[in-house]
């Protein structure tokens, strides 16, 4: 990309730039949560749409001047809703933490309880981890997977049922298996809960059809914008019609100011990308590249948390290499590829070094990668994992990392 008015004003920050586009083109992004956005959706948040101010919602604003700001919020609004067959959707949401946040405030009071999948069997922080505002403000009980390591949906009936929580969240950050919303609607139903499903990771592969689509079956939503759906870092929540005013307002003026308007443009052109059809082709690639990148590195070995996916990602078990995954995030970043450390059921280690990787695909899909290239990436991190101390063989994988970007080079 070109930088004109970088060049003659901040070089400084020109060059933080230009070094970390360079880092991006020539190494492997494995994290599950990352993704490249197309130059459309870079255009649109570098437009001058972020020089307004637009506290409220479309033709209800406190501030002047926002008459065609609201003509594209109503179209991110209008091409979301067709896209998830969603009743209602708020796009304002800056990113997934305050999107959550602002649905507990919707819904809940101060101490309530609500029922929420482990951090360590692949929970997320906002559902309810005491270091967090949600652990902190709400009384959260946990249900974990089985011993095969799937949602155990017994446990889950067990605890709504003795607990009585005012909501059930259904979602995660490391879960490679598809959750069955209609069993979650149930228990809910059963229950007297309020079902929320928290879809930040496979909002994409829902949007193409190729997971089932909790938003009619569910309460309400939210999701992240990036991530499988390839958009910006941003959020939008979704729900039931009767619920649209407690959302709007728990997002502003309950949880946030103003919207950051060129987000929203993004996510609008984000919308639209994702109901071309080379989308759908997009994601049915990503979820044969994972299953791929899996099954490799079962072949080579290792223990797949659930044994396998069903998504974009998968934990990946490091504890026979008696090696934590910190330690094994800092070897892959030396070949250049970026992982994210996990922990794995019943982790003996501590969260911030714990025995596990998430590997995710949607940014190689990106790039082009398929199976045959996503199993030579495995087979890369596996020989970079047992050969973390023979600088000659990092030296030659890291090279053939390269040699892989430089395959498949993103297209900026």
């Amino acid at each position: 990309m070109e930088y004109n008015y970088l060049e003659n004003q901040d070089e400084e920050v020109l060059d933080i730039i230009r070094r970390e586009t360079n880092r991006q083109e020539n190494e492997l992004e494995l994290i599950a949560s990352e993704n490249y956005v197309s130059r459309a959706v870079l255009e649109a948040l570098a437009s001058p749409l972020a020089n307004k101010y637009s506290e409220g919602y479309s033709g209800k604003r406190y501030y002047g001047g926002n008459q065609i700001i609201d003509e594209i919020e109503d179209l991110a609004i209008t091409r979301g809703k067709a896209l998830f067959s969603a009743e209602h959707m708020n796009v304002q949401s800056l990113s997934g933490s305050p999107a959550n946040l602002a649905v507990y405030s919707a819904f809940l009071e101060p101490g309530d309880k609500v029922l929420a999948l482990r951090l360590d069997h692949g929970g997320h922080l906002t559902h309810g981890h005491a270091v967090n505002f949600s652990g902190s403000l709400y009384n959260f009980v946990h249900y974990g997977l089985d011993n095969e390591g799937f949602v155990d949906m017994a446990e889950v009936k067990k605890l709504a049922l003795e607990e009585k929580p005012k909501m059930i969240v259904a979602g995660f950050s490391a879960y490679s298996r598809e959750l069955d919303w209609e069993g979650f609607r149930q228990i809910a139903d059963e229950s007297g809960a309020i079902l929320f499903a928290d879809i930040s990771h496979i909002a994409g592969l829902i949007a193409s059809g190729e997971i089932v689509n909790p938003v009619p079956i569910c309460d309400v939503v939210s999701t992240t914008t990036h991530k499988t759906l390839r958009g910006p870092r941003g959020a939008v929540i979704m729900c039931k019609e009767k619920y649209a005013k407690a959302i709007d307002k728990a997002v502003f003026p309950g949880t946030q100011g103003g919207p950051h308007d060129n987000m929203t443009a993004a996510k609008a052109v984000a919308f639209a990308e994702a109901a071309k059809p080379e989308f759908k082709e997009y994601t049915k690639q990503i979820i044969l590249n994972s299953k791929a990148l899996a099954d490799e590195f079962v072949t080579l070995g290792y223990k797949i948390v659930s044994g396998g996916t069903d998504n974009h990602m998968f934990v990946l078990d490091i504890s026979s290499l008696d090696l934590s995954g910190k330690d094994a995030e800092k070897v892959l970043e030396e070949i250049g590829i970026s992982v994210s450390r996990s922990t794995i059921p019943n982790d003996p280690r501590p969260p911030f070094n714990p025995s596990g990787l998430r590997l995710g695909v949607p940014a190689i899909t990106t790039r082009g990668l398929k199976e045959d290239d996503t199993r030579k990436v495995a087979k890369l991190v596996d020989k970079a994992l047992r050969s973390k101390d023979n600088m000659e063989d990092i030296k030659y994988i890291r090279g053939e990392v390269i040699r892989l970007c430089q395959r498949f080079p993103l297209k900026y």
